[in-house]
């Protein structure tokens, strides 16, 4: 439009829109119409702040004690890959020769992701054993559960074929102690393929087996769409655009009665009873029909539990945390532009914490670019907000 007609068609425009033309990017350019739901919301403490490895996994202790993981399967780092938070570094643990990259993969960790801790206070990780970059070696695989008041391990189960696959992505863990001589422990293969699929392996015995790899609730969803910092991305098998993957989360209820999971690339939670998991008789035809769809929670990575059996749940697309009461209502726990991919979540007695990864920023997504910026952030939040001091008499309004 030449210049004389637009300053035409401006002055015959209504007020309205001649005031809307004139103030472009003013304060006054969405005041009042604005979506009240992208702002931050609820309180949060940043614990740790990481240069270097990204964080995944994190367990607190009930005396405080701190353990986070330190995946390689994305960049294969030369720092400890899993590490107790002491005086402000990281500590390998449980010590340098396991923590730290070695040779033997079978005798040390090599890139722990998920970790959980069991009713007896004992430290439990799934190390997927990938390296990036490198096939994965025989041995590297490994469920581990590491006694924090001896700081020495008191099981080390490799995981083997058939249940591990060559492009298996031994993603996080759960453990029962209520089933089996030992404990049971369940583990959620996301894959780094299309192959994913529970896996449930006995302590004592340490015989596993592999379920459901062909069921919905543990298959990524065809055609799944996510909006991740504001950009559309698909769901395509072998060309990545988002973090995706089969069964991920997994959390357990605190009787040990029922464990609920989802696939990394779906928005359904599904559930089913540990006693007809944990029982080896039970193959796909017995647990498929158990399965429980308990609707949507939105697009989750980490998955928690608190004392009172409310489920936590990360949100990698509006960078917020929910919670899921017991009668399946929802609420906004925290909600934080800083929030990108959180990961690794776990309850106390009185916070939630979580570890946010910037995984959704890896070169892998981003056409061969790197865009994460350190720091990556360990937060929590209270499990209870605290109420406000009020001077008036309880129950006058004014």
């Amino acid at each position: 439009m030449k210049r004389r007609h637009f300053l035409r068609a401006a002055s015959a425009a209504p007020a309205s829109l001649a005031v809307s033309v004139a103030l472009p990017g003013t304060q006054a350019y969405a005041a009042g119409n604005e979506d009240n739901g992208t702002g931050p919301l609820g309180e949060l403490d940043i614990v740790a702040r990481f240069d270097g490895p990204g964080p995944s996994g994190i367990v607190v202790l009930p005396d405080g004690r701190t353990f986070v993981g330190f995946p390689r399967h994305a960049v294969d780092h030369k720092g400890a890959t899993l590490g107790e938070l002491v005086d402000g570094k990281v500590v390998p643990y449980p010590s340098a020769a396991m923590s730290l990259p070695a040779e033997v993969p079978a005798e040390c960790l090599v890139s722990v992701h998920g970790m959980t801790m069991d009713r007896q206070g004992r430290l439990w990780v799934i190390d997927d054993g990938k390296r990036a970059g490198h096939p994965l070696q025989p041995g590297a695989a490994k469920i581990v559960c590491i006694d924090p008041v001896t700081n020495r391990v008191a099981h080390k189960i490799i995981l083997k074929a058939p249940v591990l696959l060559p492009d298996s992505h031994m993603n996080d863990l759960r453990v029962s102690l209520s089933h089996g001589a030992q404990g049971t422990v369940f583990v959620t293969d996301s894959s780094f393929g299309t192959k994913p699929g529970l896996v449930i392996v006995d302590v004592a015995t340490q015989q596993a087996r592999r379920v459901l790899t062909t069921h919905p609730a543990i298959l990524p969803e065809a055609g799944f769409l996510a909006i991740v910092e504001g950009e559309p991305r698909r769901y395509i098998p072998g060309h990545p655009q988002l973090v995706s993957g089969g069964v991920d989360g997994i959390a357990l209820t605190k009787d040990e009665k029922r464990l609920y999971f989802s696939p990394l690339t779906s928005r359904r939670l599904y559930s089913l009873p540990v006693d007809l998991l944990a029982d080896p008789s039970s193959d796909d035809a017995v647990l498929a029909p158990a399965i429980r769809d308990e609707g949507e929670k939105g697009v989750a990575d980490g998955l928690a539990l608190d004392d009172q059996d409310r489920l936590y749940t990360t949100n990698y697309e509006h960078d917020c945390i929910l919670r899921r009461d017991q009668d399946g209502s929802f609420k906004m726990m925290l909600r934080d532009p800083r929030a990108l991919s959180p990961d690794g979540i776990f309850a106390t007695a009185d916070h939630v914490y979580c570890t946010f990864g910037q995984w959704n920023r890896l070169a892998s997504f981003n056409e061969g670019t790197d865009r994460r910026v350190t720091p990556y952030l360990l937060i929590r939040f209270p499990i209870e907000q605290p109420q406000p001091y009020n001077a008036l008499p309880q129950g006058q309004k004014t």
